[in-house]
């Protein structure tokens, strides 16, 4: 889920970069794929990936 929520960011950062479309200071286009770079990171280190069941054991 992270992983899209990253790669949407990154695509309206580059919007915001290829448009050339004027932003306030605080959504530019670096500072969103700084979002899409943090989320993608929370990603990678296995945050959000999901549940885990732990102590079950199938037989």
């Amino acid at each position: 889920m992270l992983a899209i929520i990253s790669a949407v960011l990154f695509f309206i950062a580059f919007l915001i970069n290829a448009a050339d479309i004027s932003t306030n200071d605080t959504f530019t286009s670096t500072n969103v794929m700084l979002l899409g770079l943090t989320v993608l990171a929370l990603h990678v280190a296995g945050i959000g990936s999901g549940w885990s069941v732990r102590g079950r054991s199938r037989r």
